[in-house]
């Protein structure tokens, strides 16, 4: 945390952060454009937010595009701002997300764990539903297979594995159904990346193919998601987040019918 508040305590950091939530995925290039200073001052702040994970790169061909990270900022408001101003905070978080028009969403986290616990959480059925919203995903997650994520006995959403290879990365296509305002938006992709550092791993989530303006509750969530990830694995716990708690929600419900 101590990283990402240095990151947060400079005003050019915030403004860099701040051009990227108007427009994502932005090359050095069109970002010094809108900052009165040389292009490796840019670069000197850019490696500072990517130190602190606040900014992720992404290659694309000869360029190099960066992605707003909101994971961080998510993790601070579920350790202290959730506690006192949860409300507050969720109107301000769906107002960011309303503003956000992207086709392509990157976020990254770094996880105490190896790649096979990782990949296992991502792929158990009782695993991601203590972190997906309750939601209960299953498939026999090999190449062209189906996946699905039902709740409440309806299917929320819908996909195939297009890749599969464990415990490195997995590229599914995605289309939500738990509403008539979702269903319209149509098909996009979703790729999980683990790579192994030391004694923990980097996940990086990219979602894309979303068409200009896209709903933004296909990818509103994403940082939840993994927020609730790195806490199950690291300590064990559940968030007091929606994904965390709609899981236990659910869970109390089922034990109450089987008694």
């Amino acid at each position: 945390m101590d990283a990402v508040f240095r990151a947060l305590a400079d005003p050019t950091r915030r403004r860099l952060l701040d051009e990227l939530f108007k427009e994502d995925g932005q090359t050095l290039s069109a970002l010094e454009e809108r900052l009165p200073m040389t292009r490796f001052g840019v670069m000197k702040h850019l490696k500072l937010l990517e130190e602190a994970g606040l900014v992720v790169s992404k290659r694309r061909g000869r360029e190099k595009l960066h992605f707003l990270n909101a994971v961080p900022i998510r993790l601070v408001h579920d350790r202290w701002v959730s506690k006192y101003a949860e409300a507050w905070a969720a109107e301000l978080s769906e107002l960011k997300r309303e503003l956000e028009k992207t086709m392509e969403k990157v976020f990254e986290i770094y996880i105490k764990t190896t790649p096979e616990r990782l990949w296992h959480a991502i792929t158990d059925t009782d695993m991601r539903r203590k972190y997906n919203f309750g939601a209960i995903v299953t498939s026999d997650w090999t190449p062209g297979s189906r996946f699905e994520g039902s709740g409440n006995g309806s299917l929320i959403f819908e996909g195939e594995n297009l890749e599969v290879d464990p415990p490195r990365r997995l590229v599914q296509s995605f289309r939500a159904l738990w509403g008539e305002d979702v269903k319209s938006e149509g098909a996009s992709r979703v790729t999980w990346e683990i790579e192994a550092i030391g004694d923990s791993c980097r996940l990086t989530v990219t979602h894309d193919q979303l068409r200009e303006g896209a709903n933004n509750q296909l990818y509103g969530g994403w940082p939840m998601v993994l927020s609730g990830i790195k806490t199950l694995l690291e300590s064990g716990e559940l968030l007091t987040t929606p994904g965390s708690l709609r899981w236990m929600q659910g869970n109390d419900q089922y034990l109450s019918e089987i008694r």
